[in-house]
């Protein structure tokens, strides 16, 4: 096996198309606890937008190798790592601003964060299901507590995050709204929302009042999301966010409904993985990956995420852009 690999560095922050570029470095070998993966999918998530933009510059010293999800192959396991062996099938989420990303044809990660990849799940799949997945597993289920019966307003519902959160609320046993164009509304309802609501058709707070409100939101796109949470609530509901902190205005309308209010910054764990790929082999799950791209193309990966065209007018997709590593 060779010594060195490629991998996609960001050598700058700012705009996609200047970002990156390719370089081959040294292959990283496994220490105590830790085995080395071939990378067979990644995949691009808004952190890395955020990432490769600067806002989290005092974390990311340049030249660096970014990304999270990873679905692979173990090639070599370091001393004490005696969970795998090479030749097992693998997905995680790697630990964020900590070593090398994911951007890469070889990852190496402490074992306790790796779980065997579900075996209906290609590679492709399973890396646009780890981040997100893990993501909406620790607001709905540990943050939120969402309960059967309970109903959940979901934004966002055919986004990478949305989509699977549309999936999991409904194999909770909760009553599914999200928010989506009327173009979306066939899909998200075939992921399992109950009712899907037209945000760019008018106000949605009247008609999620109509309905009742609802127990749980989860904000998945910012905005003035957190401001209007409270007027969409039942009385003691729940508000989890992914992107954004509240302005101390902003919470006292939450006040007047007795609500609770959490940030999620998603944290890797096996345990995590090991729950979701459960409700994968109960075909209660499916990761949406809407494009594919290969590794060197996470520049255009970027720019749809972001919402602009590349290439024949390609524009962003419904669920996750994956990227293939080894094509």
């Amino acid at each position: 096996m060779s010594t060195s690999m490629h991998v996609m560095e960001l050598v700058r922050f700012g705009d996609a198309d200047t970002a990156f570029a390719t370089r081959e470095l040294p292959r990283p070998a496994p220490g105590p606890g830790q085995v080395l993966v071939r990378v067979e999918a990644t995949s691009v998530n808004p952190l890395d937008l955020q990432t490769r933009r600067g806002d989290y510059r005092d974390q990311v010293a340049l030249p660096a190798v970014i990304g999270n999800d990873v679905s692979g192959v173990v090639v070599e396991t370091g001393p004490g790592a005696d969970d795998f062996q090479p030749g097992d099938e693998v997905w995680y989420l790697a630990p964020m601003f900590a070593g090398q990303g994911t951007y890469a044809e070889f990852h190496v990660v402490d074992q306790a964060l790796v779980a065997r990849k579900p075996a209906g799940l290609s590679h492709v799949e399973a890396a646009g299901l780890a981040l997100v997945g893990v993501t909406v597993w620790e607001a709905l289920v540990e943050r939120a507590g969402l309960r059967v019966g309970e109903r959940v307003l979901v934004h966002g519902g055919a986004g990478g995050v949305g989509s699977i959160a549309v999936q999991l609320a409904s194999a909770l046993g909760a009553e599914v709204v999200t928010t989506a164009r009327a173009r979306d509304h066939e899909f998200v309802t075939g992921l399992g929302a109950d009712i899907a609501i037209d945000f760019s058709a008018g106000d949605y707070v009247p008609q999620v009042r109509a309905l009742g409100g609802v127990d749980v939101v989860l904000d998945t796109v910012g905005g003035d999301t957190l401001a209007r949470s409270p007027e969409v609530l039942a009385d003691r509901g729940r508000v989890v966010s992914i992107v954004d902190i509240p302005e101390p205005q902003q919470l006292l309308a939450a006040w007047g409904v007795n609500a609770t209010y959490h940030f999620v910054f998603v944290s890797p764990g096996r345990a995590k993985l090991a729950a979701l790929g459960r409700l994968v082999d109960q075909g209660k799950l499916r990761p949406v990956i809407g494009a594919v791209v290969p590794l060197a193309d996470v520049a255009q990966a970027h720019t749809l995420l972001e919402g602009g065209s590349v290439g024949e007018g390609r524009r962003r997709p419904r669920g996750k852009i994956a990227v293939a590593v080894h094509q």
